[in-house]
């Protein structure tokens, strides 16, 4: 699995069109073959965090290259953000856990 953190902050004025691009993102990435999941997540100083897994690195490469989302990266550039940084990561090992719900 291929995991990509996407770090960035707005320049200023940047939200409202921030908003319906992300959300138009969000939806394409889910129709890429490969795609897994994604979350978004906003910190307390404005640090804007998205996490996106994929199966492969060639489902990551069909996203990365997508007209429209090569389209979204070129505007984020140009005008939407102050600063971004983006770390493509490669699962080594996964564990997970959940509670089970207590039987009466």
């Amino acid at each position: 699995m291929i995991v990509t953190v996407f770090r960035s902050r707005l320049g200023s004025g940047a939200q409202d069109e921030y908003g319906p691009l992300a959300r138009q993102m969000s939806a394409l990435a889910e129709t890429i073959p490969g795609y897994v999941s994604h979350k978004s997540f906003t910190a307390e100083d404005g640090e804007r965090v998205t996490i996106v897994e994929f199966e492969s690195e060639q489902a990551l490469q069909e996203w990365r290259i997508h007209p429209e989302h090569a389209k979204a990266k070129r505007r984020g550039i140009e005008s939407l953000f102050s600063d971004y940084k983006f770390q493509i990561c490669q699962v080594i090992r996964e564990r997970s856990w959940a509670s089970k719900p207590r039987q009466a």
